[in-house]
C-alpha cells in the first residue's frame, strides 16, 4: 500500500490520525556476501520495494503492532516486558528495535505503529531489516533523538542479533538506512565508512534482474550460524582479528597455515576473495565499464557455491541458465540455501532472459520464480 493508504488504515485501526509515515526499502547486494560479519566489504542498494509504517507516540508504556500483510487484530506489547528471547513472532523485529533503544538509553513510552510492506520475505532481500529500520527511523524522528543513521543501524542489528537472535551482520540495516538513489553503497563493516558509488544502469542499457527463486529461508536456522563460527574459528587460528585482516596477496600462505582445517579453509578462502572482488567492483565502476562488473560477479557465485556452500539447485539453475541466455554476469545475493540471484543483462536482453529462466524452472518442476528489475533507490526517508 502507498502511504496515504497506510494512513488511512492507521487511523482506522487506532481512532487518530498518525503522526507521520515514514518507508524503508530492502536491499539487493551487488557484491561482498557473508563479509559484514567478518569485518569486511560490502556494495548492497536499495531497491523501490519498502516497508511502510505510520507511526504515534504513546505516554503509556504500551507497544501496539500492526501488520496489513498479517492481517488479525493489533498486538499490545508492554514496554517493562520487553527481553530477548521473549517472541518469536513477526513482531519480535519492531519490538526488539524499541527494546534495543531503550536498552541504549532513548527514553521511549510507547507507541502504535502500522506497517504494510512490499519486500518479498525470506527472498534475501532484507525484508527484516526495513522493518527494523523504519521504525527506529520513525522514533529517532518522533522523539527528536538525533541519532544518525549509522547509529540507527547499529542498534537495529542489535536488536536482530540479540532480541530476534539473528546473526547477521551491520550490511543490511545500514542499507536500508543509508542507501541513495542511483547509487551502490560501498561499505567498511569495520568503521562503517561509506561511499556512494554511481551506479546509473539505465544510462548504459543495462538492468539488473533480481531473481526470487521462492524458495525461503531463514538466517536463524543455524546454518548461517555455523558458517559464522567457522569463520571466527579462522581467524583465531590465523591469529587476525577477523578474516578482513588476511591480506589477499598472501592467502595461499594463509591457507597452508590451516592445516587439516578444510571446512575452514574453504570459508576463509571465500571471505578473502569476496573482499577482494567488492574491491574490483568499486574500481572498475568507477573507470566507467559498468559492464565489466559482470564476470565478477559470476566468480562469487562460483565460491558461494564451492566454497561458503550456501547455494541451492534453485539458485544454481537460475544463474546458469541467465548465463547461457546472455548475462553478462550472475550470482545469488542473500544469505543463502534460497532467495534470490541476481543478473547483470543488456536491456534488450530483459524479456529473454526472463522466459529462459522461467522455462527452466517449469522444465526442472521447480516453483515458478518472480523476476523483476532491481532499480537502485532511496533509503530510508519520512513520507508524510
Amino acid at each position: 500500500m502507498g502511504a496515504e493508504s497506510v494512513r488511512e488504515r492507521f487511523a482506522e485501526l487506532y481512532g487518530a490520525e498518525p503522526e507521520g509515515v515514514w518507508a524503508a526499502p530492502g536491499r539487493v547486494n551487488l557484491i561482498g556476501e557473508h563479509t559484514d560479519y567478518n569485518d569486511g566489504f560490502v556494495m548492497p542498494f536499495a531497491l523501490p520495494h519498502q516497508v511502510t509504517a505510520a507511526v504515534s507516540r504513546r505516554t503509556d508504556g504500551v507497544l501496539r503492532l500492526h501488520s496489513a500483510d498479517i492481517g488479525g487484530d493489533s498486538v499490545e506489547l508492554e514496554l517493562s516486558a520487553l527481553e530477548p528471547g521473549s517472541d518469536t513472532d513477526w513482531t519480535a523485529y519492531p519490538a526488539g528495535v524499541v527494546w534495543a533503544l531503550r536498552e541504549a538509553g532513548c527514553a521511549l513510552t510507547g507507541a502504535d505503529v502500522h506497517l504494510s510492506s512490499t519486500v518479498p520475505t525470506g527472498a534475501g532481500l532484507s525484508s527484516s531489516a526495513a522493518l527494523e529500520i523504519v521504525v527506529a527511523l520513525a522514533l529517532n524522528d518522533l522523539h527528536e533523538l538525533g541519532l544518525p543513521r549509522w547509529r540507527l543501524a547499529r542498534l537495529c542489528q542489535r536488536a536482530e542479533n540479540v532480541y530476534v537472535g539473528a546473526p547477521t551482520g551491520i550490511m543490511d540495516q545500514t542499507a536500508s538506512a543509508c542507501c541513495e538513489e542511483g547509487h551502490a553503497l560501498f561499505l567498511d563493516t569495520r568503521d562503517l565508512s561509506q561511499r556512494q558509488i554511481p551506479f546509473d544502469l539505465a544510462a548504459e542499457d543495462l538492468r539488473l534482474l533480481v531473481i526470487d527463486t521462492q524458495v525461503k529461508h531463514a538466517h536463524s536456522n543455524g546454518e548461517y550460524g555455523k558458517r559464522r563460527a567457522g569463520c571466527e574459528k579462522g581467524a583465531a587460528l590465523l591469529g587476525v582479528d577477523a578474516l578482513r585482516d588476511v591480506p589477499y596477496e598472501d592467502l595461499d600462505t594463509s591457507l597452508a597455515d590451516l592445516g587439516d582445517e578444510d571446512e575452514v579453509r574453504r570459508l576463509v578462502r571465500h571471505v578473502v576473495t569476496e573482499d577482494h572482488r567488492v574491491e574490483r567492483v568499486v574500481a572498475v565502476l568507477q573507470s566507467g565499464n559498468v559492464r565489466d562488473i559482470g564476470p565478477l560477479l559470476t566468480e562469487g557465485h562460483a565460491s558461494l557455491r564451492d566454497d561458503f556452500r550456501i547455494s541451492c539447485p534453485e539458485l544454481d539453475l537460475a544463474v546458469d541458465t541467465s548465463l547461457s541466455a546472455g548475462a553478462l554476469g550472475a550470482r545469488m545475493t542473500g544469505g543463502g540455501f534460497g532467495g534470490s540471484a541476481i543478473a547483470l543483462v543488456e536491456a534488450t536482453s530483459v524479456d529473454t532472459i526472463t522466459k529462459a529462466v522461467e522455462e527452466s524452472f517449469t522444465n526442472a518442476g521447480y516453483t515458478a520464480p518472480r523476476v523483476f528489475e532491481a532499480v537502485p533507490s532511496p533509503g530510508a526517508r519520512r513520507v508524510l
